[in-house]
């Protein structure tokens, strides 16, 4: 993924309003990313820990999305998969919803998906990040099938908040 600006993040969100998006904390750690790792920019918002964001490039334009995860709750942990990357955890797994796109969410229909705690499913699909505890399921893709891989699953998963 090639970086992005601070106005080109703020312009690509689809679920929420103008407002909302200038007003949505952004990382502070923009120019440190691992961009060229990256299949999508996600991050948890520090004030509001059930608020989490991501921003991937569909088509040649980035494309965000606002999402609600479940707050951690300790002594909960149970092994799930994320079905972005399909990497198992104990406990690093939560549901995001994302409110649909348009006046459907508006209404308030939302869709959610399973996704790593952390939005870091670039850096576990290409080992750079590794799960403590986890028994890996073993796979004979390659590193490259399972990044395309989460990239068809990222994006089938945003064509369902915008359609």
């Amino acid at each position: 993924m090639k970086p992005l600006t601070e106005k080109e993040i703020r312009a690509a969100f689809v679920n929420c309003s103008k407002g909302e998006a200038k007003r949505l904390n952004l990382p502070r750690d923009l120019a440190e990313r691992p961009w060229d790792d990256l299949d999508y920019l996600g991050w948890r918002d520090p004030q509001a820990p059930d608020r989490a964001y991501l921003v991937a490039e569909v088509d040649g334009r980035p494309q965000g999305l606002v999402l609600r995860g479940a707050p951690h709750v300790a002594g909960q942990a149970r092994r799930s998969m994320c079905r972005i990357c399909m990497t198992t955890k104990e406990g690093g797994v939560t549901l995001m919803v994302a409110p649909l796109a348009g006046p459907a969410g508006k209404q308030g229909n939302s869709v959610g998906v399973y996704l790593c705690t952390d939005l870091d499913c670039s850096l576990y699909v290409r080992g750079i990040k590794q799960v403590e505890g986890m028994m890996k399921v073993p796979e004979s893709l390659t590193v490259e099938e399972k990044i395309a891989r989460t990239v068809a699953n990222l994006e089938a998963f945003l064509a369902k908040v915008t359609h």
